[in-house]
């Protein structure tokens, strides 16, 4: 019988820093799933997570039981301009060892329902067309839609990428939060 696996998602803390930087810089160093060429430093992520605090936006991790982190997921703003506010654009990256076991999922169903949580109305996933095929296949899965393709609008390992679009619009909540 094989092990489960299994983990409890919250809020990201200050303690969990060091285990975002070192999954996000993984894929910074060995994958065009982000544009990112330098590996970023932990006061470069404290100062993300107070950003993405003081503008009520979630970011969550997904824990072991044991209390290693195994993957995270964060909204945050699409654009600086203030008719943007209600906009966000999301995050999602796993460990190397959390791959394939449904983690995705669950961190991006969390994270949608935390957006909603925070008033926002719309999802935008701006995804690698090389070597993201899993990330698109779960936005589709969760409802996103494809709404644009750009060609050739980053260039990373020697190679010109492109980016696919999607958007989730979320449930209209009472009245906006922020």
């Amino acid at each position: 019988m094989a092990d489960s696996f299994t983990f409890r998602i919250r809020p990201a803390q200050e303690r969990d820093i060091p285990d975002i930087r070192e999954i996000y810089n993984h894929y910074v160093t060995n994958s065009a799933v982000t544009f990112d060429e330098e590996e970023s430093s932990l006061s470069f992520w404290r100062d993300k997570l107070a950003r993405l605090a003081r503008a009520g936006l979630p970011c969550l991790v997904a824990e072991s039981p044991s209390g290693q982190i195994l993957g995270y997921a964060l909204a945050q703003p699409w654009s600086a301009k203030a008719a943007y506010r209600f906009t966000v654009e999301d995050s999602i990256y796993l460990g190397q060892a959390s791959t394939g076991k449904g983690l995705g999922r669950a961190l991006l169903e969390a994270l949608i329902a935390a957006c909603e949580d925070a008033g926002v109305r719309e999802i935008i996933a701006v995804i690698s067309d090389r070597g993201a095929e899993a990330s698109v296949a779960l936005h589709r899965r969760l409802g996103f839609v494809e709404i644009g393709r750009m060609g050739r609008v980053g260039f990373k390992f020697g190679r010109w990428l492109g980016v696919i679009n999607m958007q989730k619009s979320l449930r209209r909540s009472r009245a906006p939060h922020r």
